[in-house]
Parts: C-alpha cells; sequence; structure tokens
C-alpha cells in the first residue's frame, strides 16, 4: 500500500513539473502559411472574405472550409472532476486539456477545453448552443449527477452531436468488454443477469445500453435482466425516493422487481458490475454469484473487491478501471473513436444504434478472448478505425446525418 502512495506522488510530482514547464499541454498552430503577403491574404484578409461569403451561400460548406468539421469541445462546469468532486472550472482545465491531447493523439480530431464558471444547467445548455456553431461535436465532461443527464437531453437538438463521455463512453466500453467475457466464460449475452452498484452518470448509462437492442438485433442482443442498488439499496419500483432518473431505471430494471442490498442483488447474478466506492464487495457476496462469475469492479482508485479477493472468490474474469491489472475499462477505447465516426459522417446526434456498433466493433477488437484480455490496449491501432467505421456506417444506415 505504501508503495502505490509513493508511485502516485511520483507521477503528481513529475506531472506538476511537466505542465510548469509546458505551460499546459496545448497549442494552436496554423495549417496554413503566413510568411508573406500574398500567403497573409489567402488565410485572412481580403481572402477569407470569398470563404466567408461561400459559406453564407452554402451553409454546408462550413464543414469543409473551416475547423467545424473536425472540432469537438470538450465542455465541463468542473463539478465531478475525476476522483477529485466538485474542483471548480479553473481545476478541471489540466483534465480537459488532457482530454483534448487524447482526442488528437488517438483519432486526429482538434478539440478544445470550454470550462465553464457555472453551474446552473440552464446556464450550460445556453452556452453550448451559443458556442455550437464553431464546432463539429461537444463532449460533456465531468459534470454530476443528475444535472447531467438533463443537460444532454436537453441539447439533443442543436444540430451537432452532443454526449456525456462518463455515461456513454464507459457504457460503450462496459457492453465491449461483456460481450468478451461472456465468451470467455461460455454463456449467450443475452442470458445474463447483471448487478450494478452505482446509480450515477455510469451506471444508468451502463444499465441502459445493457437492455437495449438495436436495428440489427441479431448483433446487438440485450441482456436478460439488471438489477442497480445505490446508496439505500436496490432500485425498485415500490421505492418512494427516486428522482426522476432512478424512476426512469425502474421501469426497465429489475424484472422481478426484488427489494434489498447489494448482497440481495449479486446473489445468482452472472455478472457484478461496479461503479461506485471501493472495498463494498466481500469474496462471500461474490461467491453466491453464478458459476464463473465475471467482476467489473471499476471505482478508483480503489476498486469494490480487489482483483486478488475477487478471483480467490471465484470469479472467472475480473476487470477494472485500473492500468496496473489486466482487463482496464478505460474510456479512451471508445470516445476517440465515435466522435472521428460522427464528424465523418457529418452527424447531428450520436444515437443508441451508434453506441451499439461502436461497443461491438470495439469488442471484435479482440480475436481470441481470454480471462485476462477481454478488451484491447489503449494503444492498439486497430481501435479507432474500427470505432469509427462502425459509428458513421450506423449513423449514415440510421439517417443520423446531413
Amino acid at each position: 500500500m505504501f508503495g502505490d502512495k509513493f508511485i502516485v506522488m511520483s507521477i503528481y510530482e513529475d506531472s506538476i513539473k511537466a505542465h510548469r514547464e509546458s505551460r499546459g499541454k496545448l497549442s494552436v498552430v496554423s495549417k496554413l502559411p503566413i510568411t508573406n503577403k500574398r500567403e497573409l491574404s489567402i488565410a485572412y484578409t481580403p481572402g477569407v472574405a470569398g470563404v466567408s461569403k461561400e459559406i453564407h451561400e452554402h451553409p454546408e460548406s462550413v464543414r469543409d472550409l473551416t475547423i467545424k468539421g473536425n472540432t469537438v469541445a470538450v465542455v465541463t462546469d468542473g463539478s465531478a472532476v475525476l476522483g477529485l468532486g466538485n474542483i471548480g472550472p479553473e481545476a478541471a482545465l489540466p483534465v480537459m486539456e488532457g482530454k483534448a491531447a487524447l482526442f488528437k493523439e488517438f483519432a486526429d480530431v482538434d478539440a478544445f477545453p470550454v470550462c465553464l464558471d457555472t453551474q446552473d444547467p440552464d446556464e450550460i445548455v445556453k452556452c453550448v448552443k451559443t458556442i455550437a456553431p464553431a464546432f463539429g461535436g461537444i463532449n460533456l465532461e465531468d459534470i454530476s449527477a443528475p444535472r447531467c443527464f438533463d443537460i444532454e437531453r436537453r441539447l439533443q437538438d442543436i444540430g451537432i452531436p452532443v454526449m456525456h463521455d462518463d455515461q456513454h463512453g464507459t457504457a460503450i466500453v462496459v457492453r465491449a468488454a461483456l460481450i468478451n467475457a461472456a465468451k470467455v466464460v461460455d454463456k449467450p449475452f443475452s442470458s445474463l443477469k447483471v448487478a450494478i452498484s452505482g446509480a450515477g452518470a455510469a451506471g444508468n448509462a451502463i444499465a441502459k445500453l445493457l437492455l437495449c437492442s438495436g436495428y440489427k438485433e441479431k448483433l446487438c442482443t440485450s441482456v436478460a435482466d439488471v438489477i442497480v442498488v445505490d446508496s439505500k439499496g436496490i432500485i425498485h419500483r415500490n421505492r418512494e425516493d427516486l428522482d426522476k432518473n432512478k424512476k426512469e431505471l425502474a421501469e426497465i430494471t429489475n424484472k422481478k422487481n426484488i427489494t434489498g442490498s447489494l448482497a440481495d442483488a449479486m446473489e445468482g447474478a452472472d455478472v457484478f458490475i461496479g461503479v461506485s466506492v471501493g472495498n463494498i464487495v466481500s469474496k462471500d457476496m461474490v461467491k453466491s454469484m453464478s458459476s464463473d462469475p465475471i467482476v467489473f469492479a471499476m471505482a478508483n482508485p480503489v476498486p469494490e473487491i480487489s482483483p486478488e479477493d475477487a478471483k480467490d472468490a471465484g470469479a472467472r474474469v475480473v476487470a477494472t478501471g485500473r492500468s496496473d491489472f489486466p482487463n482496464q475499462i478505460n474510456n479512451v477505447l471508445a470516445f476517440p473513436g465515435i466522435f472521428r465516426g460522427a464528424l465523418d459522417a457529418h452527424a447531428r446526434v450520436i444515437n443508441d444504434e451508434m453506441k451499439l456498433m461502436a461497443s461491438l466493433a470495439l469488442s471484435e477488437c479482440v480475436n481470441e478472448p481470454r480471462e485476462d484480455y477481454i478488451i484491447p490496449e489503449p494503444f492498439d491501432k486497430k481501435v479507432v478505425p474500427a470505432v469509427a467505421s462502425a459509428v458513421k456506417k450506423a449513423a449514415e444506415e440510421t439517417g443520423a446525418c446531413d
């Protein structure tokens, strides 16, 4: 434990030093040279007036003539940053810079951090709508639940794709990993009974995507059932303390409407998915699951149960959110390819079919799943092209693009 803490502190110090020396991670570089009068006239006035006139007369050309066709805004209010909580927009900026750097590195998408000094959903929605003309997509990031659900929902009609990555990026990678885990334990995906700990942004989206079946149902079936557990117990239809988002979950999950604790939800389940807090799952709870259980304990930095304990208790496949264990569930496997495909398709939205096909494409990047290899590594060069192609095709086939 001391060693882990020492390593983390060393990384913190090295990161602060690197950021101070470079003054952040991002810079703006012109694609056109401006070294003489003619180049200046082409890049700026008077030549640029012709470009503006062209866009005014043919609005659809803006994606081909400006950065809009390849640019995503990474928008946050600083209310739920990593595991640090509500630390505000300035402290969130290095994280959003990092997200933008990942967009560029993995998918050649030009992304820019937009850190808003407000946590009022109405103001956030207004701000995003106001800046939308300059961007081809909006990645909502590190906005706390339940406000994130409402904000994302209200931005689906602005003509460019808007996705809250903490919800859907996580859900897409989890579904892909579970597709392959089911193959390892030789259980049909459609037969899986899943217990989820956590009903926030990630837990809500994971439950919905696992229960979703797409326009290609033979390829994208739903699991048999999902039971979601929050800090007060199992979410069921008779609970009177549920907000609107949890009521929606209650309507589509927990077919038998069982009540009780996380231990009750896990009993007989094929799969446990944790997006909550560390050290809340015991060995006995894993032992109570069905044969060859699958455990995705993704709380960071401390999982709901350690991989060693989960394995000792009989878990056949174990995944976490950490890079120092096999089978890391990492959003970087999803969002670069999803936005690359959405931008290439000139998509207006990112719909469920696009998410489902992204999951399937991601799962297929692993040719032969094993207990310790159910999801590709982030640096696997196959991932972004595969996900992007699947998303673009799904957008075109479902009429989600211009």
